[in-house]
């Protein structure tokens, strides 16, 4: 199964009577690779500055993550554990969430592999790491078309 459809079918407990995930992704708190791959100080300092940034907006943040967008909300779910390389965890958790009317921004940015995905809510900014083969289009395209 594709993660994101994990996502959706795990998080249908989540959701309001009649809301749906239009698109989400997996990603973690900026940092977290390079933390995990030997520059842990620099890596800690990123994931620290993005999750505080999270708190601050009042949008947790967990490690691993699905980042999720419906007709009406940016959802942040808690993930269980990976089987492996494109295994997607079961949702958890559902650990933040914003009215789309609260989203600011939704900006997206490659690197390397990946992208780095900046998001504004609130009026405060905190960044995540995110897979080549996620859907971040979908979401930021979800999140444009919702406000218009």
């Amino acid at each position: 199964m594709a993660a994101e459809d994990k996502i959706r079918e795990g998080a249908q407990e989540y959701l309001e009577p009649g809301e749906e995930i239009l698109a989400a992704f997996v990603a973690r708190p900026r940092g977290w690779t390079q933390a995990n791959a030997g520059v842990r100080g620099i890596g800690q300092k990123q994931q620290a500055t993005a999750t505080s940034g999270a708190d601050a907006a009042g949008f947790s943040l967990a490690s691993p993550m699905a980042l999720a967008i419906t007709p009406k909300r940016l959802l942040s779910f808690e993930l269980g554990a990976t089987a492996g390389m494109g295994h997607t965890g079961d949702v958890k958790a559902l650990v933040g969430e914003a009215p789309l009317g609260e989203v600011d921004a939704i900006k997206v940015k490659r690197l390397l592999l990946g992208k780095v995905v900046t998001l504004t809510v609130r009026g405060e900014e905190f960044k995540l790491e995110v897979g080549a083969g996620a859907n971040v289009a979908g979401v930021r395209e979800a999140y444009e078309e919702a406000r218009g």
